[in-house]
This record gives C-alpha cells, structure tokens and sequence, in this order.
C-alpha cells in the first residue's frame, strides 16, 4: 500500500493543509492499492504565492540558463524511467509496450523543448519596432490521467523554455506516477518556486487556479466540459488559456486503399492508449463499394487483438483507468445496439480470461450512420464505429460534420489524393497513411477541441507576449 502524503511547494516536499484521503487503484484488478492526501485551497494559495515570489529573477535568466535546466530536468526524469514504467502500469493500467513509451515521451519533451530554445529568436525588429517576447507570468497547469506523465513533462518543459513559473494541478488518480515525476523533477536542482505540484480534486484546486488573479495563464487537457468550466472561470481575470479537449477523430479509408495496411492503421489509431485518447480514429468512413471487405478483414483482425493484463507483452489493450470509466464505454455500447447499429465484434462485458479488473473487448460496431449517440459522443474507450460513404465529397462531409476538431486520419495508395483528402478535414492534426508524429509540430484543435496549440515554437509562443518598443 503506497501512501502519498507529500506536495510539492517552493522546492520542498511539505504535508498539505488538505485532509481528504483518495483511494488509488490498479485498474486491472480493481484493487486499492494506495492513497494520496489531497491539497485544499490553502495549499493553492501557497504554491501560487512561491510560483509568485521566483518568477521575477527565474524570468531574467538567460536561454542558456534555461537550455540547461531543460537539460537536467530530462536527465534526471531518465534516471527514473523503469520507476516510472512500472508505474503507469500499475496505476494507469497501460499494457508493457504503451506504458514505456509514455516514460520516455517524458523524457525526450523536455529534450526538444531545449532545441526549440537554441533556435529561438526572443527579439526581432519589426520596422522601427523592436519587439521582445516577454514570459507570462505564474502559469497553471492542470493534466489528464490517461497520459499524466508526459503531459506534466510537456507543460512543464514550455513554461521553463518561456521564463515563467508554474502550479501543477495533476489527476488526483495518477499521484503515484506524480510522485516519481516529482521526486525526479526536484533533483534536477531548478530555483525553488519555479514549478509547484498539488494533487487535489479539479473542483477545489483546479478552481483555485482557474479563479485567481495571480495566474496569468491556463493550460489544461481534459473533457470538453471541464475547459469550458475554465473558459468561463478565466475570462473574468483575462487569463491566457490553452484548452487541448477531446476528440472524435475520423479515419477515412479511401476507396483505392490497399486493406492489408489500412486496417492495422485503423486498429492502432483507434484502440491507442486502450482507446482511453484523445485522438483515437474512432470513426472509420469505408466506401460503401468495399463495406463487406472492410468488414470481413476489419473483423478477422480485431480476434487478434487481445484485451488483459498489461504486462503480457502481447497485451494491446489494458483496462479502463475505473468502474466509472468501465461502465460508461459499456453504457455506449449498449447504446450503440439499441440504436440500430451492427456489432461486429466485441460488445458488453469483459473480456475471456479477465474476470477481475476493468476489461472491455475490442468493440467495432458498423452499418453507423454520424447522427447516432456512439459516433457524436467521444467514449474514451476501445469502441469503434464503422460509417459507409459514396463519394470523397461524402466522406469529407461525414468526417468534418462533428462538434470536434483534434485529429483525424487517412489511408488510401494515391498519396496525392489522399493529402488533398486531409486538406479539407477540419483538425489539428491529419495522418496520413500512418505517417510518425512530428514531435515538434503543433498540437491542438477546432471547434470543441479546444484553444491554443502546444509543441515546438507555437506552443513556446503560447507562453509568452510580444511587446513592442519604439524610440
């Protein structure tokens, strides 16, 4: 039983004025297997207070400075990545392969935060102007549970590159993979103050950074409903926002597509993450003249995909991260039946062999037309949802018609065609044919998406201001 009862202020680990116990699980036995003392509005008060007092020297620190904190801090998350891998295994439930990704995704954005600062030009003339980009100020910080590493190394990594100072509200449900990051973080010997890290529930501490005029900027990633909440609590301070929210991201198979690459392409970017991403492909646009194909090959190669206990290493698809979250995606395949669409594989309940723990199957469901609940809702969830289509028109009008904009996907042999595809998909971010994510690309999306981008120079930029002098 691991008891976290620690947070993380003006570079020390202190107990918190908060009182309230939260239970943490492993997933894939549904298992309590620790408990972290959450921080209450006092302890907010006090890491916003520290982030307040560093930030003027901390913003008057050289690129050089900063390049070489960034440097640290990614040497120091290394030396715990095995620490951290067993972690999110344990806590989130990723399967082996995922969960060491995840760990060294931590690692390397802090790395490419420090080459985005080598390369950055922090004042430019613009005609008689001289234009210097000015760091923001005490920056909150509030990230997800299903990639709560990484997203604390992301945000984390742009704050220090910018010369701000930060408060780190993490997922209350991820605070044994928080306390490696953090304990990993403080030995990389940044000026006390500079980032602060309180777990606590996103209603009290979450609020707080979202309420107060000493936080010159939100970052968060979560629900759609959770960063409107923010929009609106922030828009009475002016603060900056960058909401990255959900998704319902489209994968269009083109009508030339060759099925042997197209459907593990679409397997792998819908069941990512055990379908619990943001980006997830959950919505497969098939031409209607190759419907039975797709099907019969979609079908013979999801019976491969085992669902179970993330450390098999032929494990793809690890438990939902709680009973809330397992009986919500099994409450959306039930509705996916009673609405009429074809189950082609998966359905309720868990998977053979899982009794214990928060398994779903590997669930298509097909003959989907985009009006129903389970191809508008975003399930965070291994379900997947097949749509026919007629035309490239069709498909493109199919694919842009969701309140969401975060991600999409295409696949088809004439690359041409498939690139003038994606170019009309309203996303952030298009693949096309299984293309590598480009780390230092933007990311971010339209519409219900969210606001804002992270990565490279425009994530840099989003924590910064231009201010002009003349004369």
């Amino acid at each position: 039983m691991k008891n976290i009862d620690r947070i993380y202020i003006d570079g020390v680990f202190v107990a918190p004025h908060g009182t309230e116990l939260f239970d943490l699980h492993n997933p894939a036995t549904a298992r309590v297997i620790g408990r972290v003392r959450l921080g209450d509005v006092v302890d907010t008060h006090a890491a916003i207070a520290a982030a307040k007092r560093a930030f003027p020297a901390f913003s008057r620190t050289t690129k050089a400075d900063r390049i070489a904190m960034l440097n640290r801090l990614a040497d120091a998350l290394e030396a715990r990545t095995a620490d951290l891998t067993e972690a999110v295994i344990e806590e989130y439930g990723a399967p082996l392969s995922r969960a060491s990704w995840m760990a060294d995704y931590a690692v390397s954005v802090f790395r490419l935060a420090a080459q985005t600062l080598e390369t950055y030009d922090f004042t430019r003339q613009i005609g008689s102007a001289r234009v210097t980009m000015e760091p923001l100020g005490v920056v909150g910080l509030i990230t997800p549970w299903n990639a709560n590493p990484g997203f604390i190394a992301n945000k984390l990594a742009m704050v220090v590159a910018s010369g701000s100072t930060c408060v780190i509200k993490p997922s209350e449900m991820s605070a044994i993979q928080t306390q490696i990051v953090t304990e990993a973080l403080h030995e990389a010997g940044l000026p006390a103050g500079v980032f602060n890290i309180v777990n606590g529930r996103g209603d009290v501490v979450g609020a707080e950074l979202s309420n107060s005029p000493d936080i010159a900027k939100i970052s968060f990633t979560g629900s759609t409903a959770t960063g409107r909440a923010i929009l609106r609590a922030s828009a009475e301070t002016f603060k900056r926002v960058t909401l990255e929210l959900g998704g319902k991201s489209p994968m269009v198979i083109l009508d030339d597509a060759d099925f042997a690459v197209a459907i593990p392409f679409a397997l792998g970017a819908g069941y990512a993450n055990s379908g619990q991403a943001c980006i997830a492909g959950t919505r497969i646009l098939v031409p209607e003249s190759r419907l039975a194909e797709f099907e019969a090959g979609i079908k013979e190669a999801v019976s491969a995909v085992k669902s179970g206990d993330p450390r098999n290493p032929e494990t793809a698809i690890g438990p939902m991260v709680s009973q809330r979250q397992w009986d919500c995606v099994q409450s959306y395949i039930r509705k996916g039946c009673e609405e009429g669409a074809t189950l082609l594989a998966g359905g309720e309940g868990r998977p053979d062999g899982t009794a214990d723990g928060w398994f779903v199957k590997p669930t298509i469901f097909s003959n989907v037309s985009n009006d129903m609940t389970i191809a508008r809702d975003e399930i965070f969830g291994p379900v997947l949802a097949i749509i026919p289509y007629a035309s490239d028109e069709q498909a493109i009008a199919i694919a842009n018609d969701t309140d969401y904009g975060l991600h999409a996907y295409v696949a088809g042999c004439d690359e041409i065609r498939a690139r003038a595809v994606a170019d009309r998909i309203i996303a952030g971010r298009v693949i096309v044919n299984a293309a590598p994510m480009e780390m230092s690309a933007p990311f971010g999306g339209f519409k219900h998406s969210g606001i804002g981008r992270e990565n490279g120079v425009f994530g840099l930029e989003a924590y910064l201001e231009p201010k002009a002098v003349m004369g």
